[in-house]
């Protein structure tokens, strides 16, 4: 099978990126050929750079020029895409569409119902504009990039596809938990569109280690909404008898590196590759995700899995399906330091940690594993065929 891959990549590469990575590996893998369009927000600086990308998911006449040349060349029989997000913009659904080219997107994040794509405003969460027909509450308050302007015209441009359906020229939209999906639902996408298969990591192919050292690992971008002020805070009680390796980067790394200064327990190793994030996860005594919004999914977890390591993670949304408190991990109160250092101390050890560990390897096994996933990959794309055939 051909497959065209659409993503625009973000300046802070996270879960998403690796993600369109991991599954065009997989595709070619197993026989396909795949060919990656691809965009970046690299140029995306200051209010200028926010109005001119959010002016451009209207519309972009370059983007679908693109789009109409690697149809032409490549004749794909599906387009994946992952991000559209702002550069590459809704221009290429309607280029493939009126090519007869099936079209499916992974919704990574919350962007159909949400101006920042989070649901997540002023340290909270915020579902206030799910379900209107015209959510005017991002433009309010500036969701988008902090611009009341930019979040004006990513509402007013999410509105004008709404209206001229060209959602509904997607054949098929993947969640990737059952949660996402149910908040996309409450936000008013159709539930015949919307089909869930949840992320996967390549197996690291190593037995769980029976003996771990005494450091919890952190392993993510450093914004706010991932709790990082939480997890320092926690850290900074001095009740957790493990260091802290904070692996990543991001707005908040300077408040990361200042902590780690000042207390010894903490240890900042910045951004890394995905090797070295490995080694350390096969290592650590557990995963710390302490997310203080709505994560559509939370792959580090089910890397985490993959080594057999257990995760201590915010009791919130898909982290509730992922992370089963007592057999693959404990789970605290969100934004509450000292719900995590409770719960930090819950982790058992010996036999009980070895009982946990192997449970986490057999969750990855059965659930996330590469396997599972191009089945459930390969079923999407047939129904997606299925239904542009039916419609002529």
């Amino acid at each position: 099978m051909k497959i065209l891959v659409a993503h625009n990549r973000y300046q802070f590469a996270g879960g998403e990126d690796a993600v369109v990575g991991d599954e065009t590996a997989l595709l070619r893998e197993h026989g396909h050929s795949v060919e990656l369009l691809e965009e970046d927000n690299d140029s995306i600086q200051g209010l200028r750079g926010a109005l001119l990308a959010a002016a451009s998911i209207t519309y972009s006449a370059g983007s679908r020029n693109r789009i109409r040349q690697r149809i032409g060349e490549f004749k794909p029989e599906i387009l994946h895409i992952h991000n559209w997000f702002p550069r590459l913009s809704p221009s290429i659904i309607l280029e493939a569409a009126a090519q007869g080219v099936p079209v499916i997107q992974t919704l990574h994040n919350y962007r159909m119902v949400c101006a920042n794509a989070l649901l997540f405003r002023n340290g909270a969460i915020c579902t206030d504009c799910l379900g209107r027909p015209l959510p005017i509450g991002g433009a309010l308050h500036g969701c988008y990039r902090g611009s009341r302007a930019g979040s004006a015209v990513v509402t007013a441009a999410y509105a004008f596809h709404r209206l001229f359906h060209t959602w509904e020229k997607v054949d098929l939209f993947i969640a990737v938990s059952e949660f996402q999906r149910s908040l996309l639902l409450r936000g008013g996408m159709a539930a015949e569109k919307i089909v869930v298969k949840p992320n996967f990591v390549h197996d690291p192919g190593m037995e769980p280690r029976g003996e771990r050292e005494d450091f919890a690992l952190y392993a993510g971008r450093l914004f706010e909404e991932k709790g990082i002020r939480t997890l320092l805070a926690a850290w900074k009680t001095g009740k957790i008898p493990l260091r802290l390796r904070i692996y990543g980067d991001g707005p908040l790394a300077g408040e990361v590196i200042s902590c780690a200064k000042e207390n010894s327990l903490i240890e900042y190793r910045g951004r890394q590759p995905t090797e070295t994030i490995y080694e350390e996860m096969a290592r650590a005594r557990f995963l710390v995700f302490p997310s203080e919004s709505y994560e559509t999914f939370g792959k580090t977890v089910i890397e985490a899995y993959s080594h057999g390591t257990p995760v201590l993670a915010a009791d919130l949304g898909n982290l509730q399906e992922l992370v089963e408190a007592g057999a693959t991990g404990c789970r605290f109160q969100p934004g509450d330091a000292d719900s995590l250092v409770t719960e930090a101390l819950r982790f058992p050890r010996g036999d009980l940690y070895q009982q946990m560990s192997r449970r986490c390897r057999d969750t990855y096994a059965a659930r996330y594993s590469a396997g599972s996933n191009y089945q459930a990959l390969m079923e999407i794309y047939a129904h997606a065929l299925e239904l542009r055939r039916a419609r002529g």
